[in-house]
C-alpha cells in the first residue's frame, strides 16, 4: 500500500497518507484533510485544501498557573488506531471529579488533555504533553500540591544510560506517537520530579502498562497480602539523580514494570481503568486512610474482578504498585492531596 508523511496545514502536525484517501481527519486540530483523488505517482498526495473545527478563542482560554493545588490530567483514547482504549476519557472524568468535589482542587488549576477538547493545546500531542508537564511544575513552592495523572498506552524501550534495574525505560505514547515518538520516563523525571523544591508534593497517578517506575521514582515499596512491607532502592551507581530538588514525589501506578493493566467494564457499565476506579472508590468510601489501606483496598477490588478485567498471558496479573523519592511507613502516613 503505498503511502507518504504529509503535513497537515492547519496544524503542522505529520500525517500518515494512503494514496486512495479522498480525506482523512487530523486528530491533533480535529480538521477534515481533503486530497487529491487524482495523485497517481506512488506516494505522491496533494493536500490541497483544508476545513478545521471552528474553535473560538475565548472558548477555553489559558489556564494561569497559580494556586497551591494544580493538576494535569491527561487521557488518551487513540481513536481510529489498531489498538484504541475504551475508558481513559470516562477515567479523566472520574479523577477531575474527586480532585474538584472530594480534594478541593480549584477547576481553574486542573488542565486536561483529551482527543475530545476543543482547545487544539488540549489535544495530547508530544508537544501539548511535554508543555502541560511543565505548566505543572513552573512556580511550584512550598505547600504546593502537584497531580499528575495519565490514562493512555505506554512502551518499553532499551535503557541506553545505565539508570534502570531491569534495563528498559518506560515510555508515554501520545496520540502522535507514531509520527512524533514516545515521551520517556527519565524525560518526565527531569521536568516534573527533579525540580520539585522542599515542602511540595507531587502525586502521579499511572493508568497504563509497565507503569510501575514510569516516573522513575528512587524506591518501590513491595507488599505483600498481609500487609508486609519493604522498600526496594532503584538508583543505580554513576547513573543520574532521579530524585527531588527536596520535595516530596509519590507514585501510584496501575502495575509493576513487566505487568499490563486493564481497561474493562468489569466495575460498572461504563468501560475505566481498573486502577482509576479502584482508586476514586476507595478514596470516596474510605476517607483519611492511610497509604498502606489505599495500597490494600486497591488490591482487593481488582483482584475481585480479576477474572472480568480480561487480562490475558503470562504478565496478566495486575497489582497497583507505589513509588516515591522517599522512603516511609505507609501505615503511619495518611494519604493527602
Amino acid at each position: 500500500m503505498a503511502t507518504k508523511k504529509e503535513r497537515c496545514s492547519n496544524c503542522g502536525v505529520t500525517l500518515q497518507v494512503r494514496l486512495e484517501e479522498r480525506a482523512i481527519y487530523c486528530p491533533v486540530c480535529r480538521g477534515i484533510i481533503i486530497c487529491n483523488a487524482h495523485a497517481t505517482s506512488p506516494g505522491l498526495v496533494t493536500i490541497y485544501r483544508v476545513r478545521p473545527l471552528q474553535i473560538s478563542p475565548q472558548l477555553n482560554p489559558p489556564t494561569p498557573a497559580h494556586g497551591r493545588k494544580r493538576a494535569v490530567l491527561c487521557g488518551i483514547t487513540y481513536e481510529g488506531h489498531e489498538n484504541s482504549i475504551e475508558g481513559s476519557i470516562n477515567d479523566v472524568s472520574l479523577m477531575k471529579d474527586l480532585l474538584t468535589k472530594k480534594l478541593g482542587f480549584p477547576r481553574s488549576s486542573i488542565r486536561v488533555l483529551t482527543e475530545e477538547e476543543r482547545d487544539p493545546h488540549r489535544i495530547p500531542t508530544k508537544q501539548n504533553i511535554r508543555a502541560s508537564l511543565r505548566w505543572l511544575i513552573q512556580g511550584c513552592g512550598s505547600g504546593d500540591s502537584l497531580v499528575f495523572y495519565y490514562s493512555g498506552h505506554a512502551s518499553q524501550v532499551r535503557d541506553h544510560d545505565g539508570d534502570e534495574i531491569d534495563g528498559y525505560d518506560e515510555a508515554l505514547l501520545p496520540v502522535d506517537y507514531q509520527t512524533e515518538g514516545r515521551i520517556l520516563d527519565d524525560e518526565i523525571n527531569a521536568t516534573i520530579v527533579r525540580p520539585l523544591p522542599q515542602g511540595a508534593t507531587l502525586h502521579a497517578i499511572i493508568d497504563t502498562c509497565f507503569s510501575g517506575t514510569f516516573i522513575d521514582l528512587q524506591f518501590v515499596c513491595r507488599i505483600n497480602r498481609e500487609g508486609y512491607f519493604k522498600w526496594d532502592d532503584h538508583r543505580m551507581p554513576h547513573a543520574a539523580y532521579k530524585g527531588t530538588s527536596g520535595g516530596r514525589a509519590i507514585s501510584i501506578s496501575a502495575c509493576d514494570d513487566h505487568q499490563n493493566s486493564g481497561d474493562t467494564t468489569a466495575f460498572t457499565d461504563n468501560a475505566n481503568g481498573a486502577l482509576t476506579y479502584s482508586f476514586v472508590r476507595t478514596l470516596e468510601k474510605e476517607p483519611g486512610l492511610s497509604y498502606g489501606r489505599l495500597l490494600i483496598a486497591m488490591h482487593e477490588r481488582i483482584s475481585k474482578k480479576q477474572d472480568k478485567i480480561g487480562l490475558k498471558g503470562p504478565h496478566s496479573a495486575q497489582e497497583p504498585v507505589l513509588s516515591s523519592s522517599q522512603r516511609f511507613d505507609i501505615h503511619s502516613k495518611p494519604f493527602t492531596i
